[in-house]
């Protein structure tokens, strides 16, 4: 089973009926047990970076979710799901993140219209099992800030929008995309899909 993790905010019901489309089973839990029993993790998210956090520490769900990360189980975070595996955010003040992967969340900095919307293609920059088989590189965004500081080899992709910024990261287990794969149609259902399929 495919837990989606429920703290209050996010866009739950579409990622589960991308799973459920891919004749995945997958469920939106809120309890610690049921985030155990899970194949895989999906945290997804939309909204302020400060009160996504304080939800998910809320809800008694951090411990959780990095002890069965550490045990390596599968982790995906979807756009501010990405956003909060990171070490902190600058969205309004400065607010700690899950620390998963190194790295911060800065505003664009740039004279184009923000938030960035619409599709936009990546740059493959490493291919883990996440990419397998993708070939249409273009997905759906809709963020105003993005990830800076990471290190190099844990950046999956690359985007431009006025100038480079990360689309997508890995470390071992744990993924983040900045874009919607459950709104990018045939392309993000099969990152979705390699997502669902993919075993230590």
């Amino acid at each position: 089973m495919i837990a989606i993790v429920d703290y209050g905010m996010g866009n739950l019901r579409s990622v589960q009926k991308a799973f459920e489309y891919l004749g995945y089973d997958a469920a939106i839990v809120s309890n610690a047990d049921e985030l155990r029993s899970a194949s895989h993790i999906v945290l997804p998210g939309v909204g302020a970076f400060k009160d996504a956090m304080q939800s998910l520490n809320d809800s008694g769900l951090v411990g959780v979710i990095k002890d069965e990360v550490s045990k390596g189980k599968p982790f995906l975070g979807i756009c501010l799901g990405m956003q909060m595996l990171f070490d902190k955010s600058f969205e309004d003040g400065e607010h700690i993140g899950l620390g998963l992967i190194k790295g911060e969340v800065v505003r664009f900095n740039t004279s184009l219209k923000v938030p960035h919307i619409g599709w936009n293609e990546v740059d493959i920059k490493k291919r883990t099992a996440l990419f397998d088989g993708v070939s249409d590189k273009n997905f759906y965004f809709v963020h105003s800030f993005h990830a800076a500081g990471c290190d190099v080899d844990e950046v999956e992709t690359t985007c431009i929008y006025d100038y480079e910024f990360v689309s997508s990261v890995n470390k071992g287990n744990i993924w983040g995309v900045q874009f919607h794969p459950e709104k990018s149609g045939d392309t993000g259902l099969k990152l979705l899909a390699n997502f669902a399929n993919f075993r230590k």
